[in-house]
C-alpha cells in the first residue's frame, strides 16, 4: 500500500504546491496531502486517506482518477479486504465487491 501511495506523491514542477506523504505505521493511518499556496490562497487538502482496521483496508478518501481500490486489486489485494469508508454504512454493503 505504501508503494501505491508513494506513486501518487510525485511533485510536478508546474505546481506551486507540495505533495506530502504521511505514514503512521504504528496506528495504521496513511495519507497523501496537497499543501502550499496558489497566489494568495492557502491550499491544503487530503488527496488519499487509507486506514488498516482488522486486517482490512479502509479507503476513507480517494481523490485519484484511477482509484486506489483498483490499484490495490491489481497489486493482489482481494476485493473482500477493501472497504470504501467514504460510502455510508447502508450503501457500503452494495459496493464492497463492486469496485471498478
Amino acid at each position: 500500500m505504501q508503494d501505491i501511495l508513494t506513486q501518487h506523491s510525485v511533485n510536478h514542477g508546474k505546481n506551486s504546491t507540495e505533495i506530502q506523504l504521511l505514514f503512521d505505521t504504528k496506528r495504521h493511518h496513511y495519507q497523501v496531502l496537497n499543501i502550499g499556496w496558489k497566489e494568495q490562497k492557502r491550499i491544503y487538502g487530503v488527496i488519499i486517506h487509507v486506514d488498516l482496521r482488522d486486517n482490512k483496508i479502509w479507503i476513507q478518501r480517494d481523490g485519484t482518477e484511477i482509484g486506489i481500490a483498483n490499484q490495490l486489486i491489481t497489486a493482489g489485494v482481494p476485493q473482500k479486504d477493501i472497504f470504501l469508508g467514504f460510502h455510508a454504512p447502508y450503501k457500503r454493503s452494495l459496493t464492497e465487491f463492486a469496485i471498478n
